[in-house]
Formats: C-alpha cells, sequence, structure tokens
C-alpha cells in the first residue's frame, strides 16, 4: 500500500477511546494511521479491519501503566490487509484460543462455540477448489467474537491480564502478517515519549 510515511516528530501518550487529534492523546490505532500518512483515524486503512478491532480493543482494556508497551507494535500492523478469505476465520481462532481459561465456564462454552465455527469454516475454505468469500453472516459476527474475547479478560479478572492482552496482540499481528502475500514493509519504532522524557 503506497503511502506517504511521515516523520516521527511526537509520540502522544496512548490513552483509552477516541481522540480529535494528536494534541489531545492518541489510541494505538491513530497512531498507526499518522504514522501511514493516512487521515487521523483510529480505522485506517492501512490495516485489516479486524486487526484494527483487535488493536483498539487491547488498547482499551490495557492499564494505563501497560498501555506504552504497545507503541514498539504500532509500526508492525502498517500494510497488514489480508484478502484470503481463510484469515478472517483463522484470526478468531488465534485470538480466542488463549482466552478459554481464563473465563468462566458458561462464557467458556460460549466461546468454544464461536471457536467450532471458526475451525468448521476453515476447513471448508480449504476444501473448496475456487477461493470464495467468507459467509455474509460470519463477517457480522467475528467483530463481536474477538471484542467480546478481549474484553473478557478484563471481565473475569484474568491473573496478569495485561501481559495476555499484549500477547492477543501480538499473535493476532503473526496471525496477520503470515497470510501477506509478502512481508509486510518494515517500520521504524517510535520513541515512548513519557513525562520523564518531555522534561
Amino acid at each position: 500500500m503506497a503511502t506517504e510515511r511521515k516523520d516521527i516528530t511526537l509520540v502522544p501518550i496512548l490513552s483509552r477511546g477516541p481522540h480529535r487529534d494528536p494534541r489531545r492523546g492518541a489510541c494505538f490505532m491513530e497512531y498507526a494511521s499518522h504514522l501511514a500518512g493516512l487521515e487521523w483515524s483510529d480505522r485506517p486503512s492501512c490495516t485489516h479491519p479486524l486487526l484494527a478491532l483487535v488493536a483498539r480493543e487491547v488498547n482499551d482494556e490495557l492499564s494505563d501503566a501497560a498501555r506504552v508497551q504497545l507503541v514498539p507494535m504500532i509500526p508492525t500492523v502498517i500494510g497488514l490487509v489480508p484478502t484470503d478469505p481463510r484469515y478472517v476465520p483463522a484470526l478468531v481462532v488465534r485470538c480466542v484460543t488463549p482466552v478459554l481459561p481464563v473465563v468462566s465456564p458458561q462464557f467458556r462454552r460460549t466461546l468454544m462455540g464461536a471457536l467450532s465455527r471458526a475451525q468448521d469454516l476453515l476447513a471448508e475454505l480449504a476444501a473448496s477448489p475456487v477461493p470464495r468469500c467468507e459467509p455474509t453472516g460470519y463477517l457480522a459476527e467475528a467483530p463481536l467474537v474477538l471484542a467480546g474475547a478481549i474484553r473478557a479478560v478484563t471481565d473475569f479478572r484474568a491473573p496478569d491480564g495485561d501481559a495476555l492482552l499484549r500477547r492477543l496482540l501480538s499473535e493476532a499481528i503473526d496471525e496477520s502478517r503470515s497470510w501477506m502475500p509478502e512481508p509486510a514493509e518494515p517500520r521504524a519504532t517510535p520513541l515512548v515519549m513519557t513525562p520523564a522524557t518531555t522534561r
């Protein structure tokens, strides 16, 4: 994806929710849009919508102290826009599986049902001789499943929840990269601007 990359002159402190402009802070995906040279947005075209959703959810669920640790990961989502129809169910499998041990038995059954549907769809798509798009119904279901799994980490007070949330985003990025036809363009890692470094 050809975009004009902007020089890194300021790294906003990451915080929850949307922000009107960088002076008011930024979430993970908003700063990704800035680095990609795109219009300021938490849904930039440089990243697959479901990977962007995972990044937004993890950004919002992390504690303030842990969120800053996401900064080195921001450039890695730029250019990750897989088009293979198997990517969506594969991402669901990758993100739901680590959450199963930390939720209640009742919610685990819900997640296992979603996991089973994703695995079935993966098998169906793999067996199809002609690539096709994911069923429309599943495209509507996948964002709900991903958001629910990520929010469950904090809802059920998972032990070391911040570490698990960072793991989910890291694995989502790895999964997305594995479905790209060629490696995404390497991006420089921005430095973190903290109160200690701005004095």
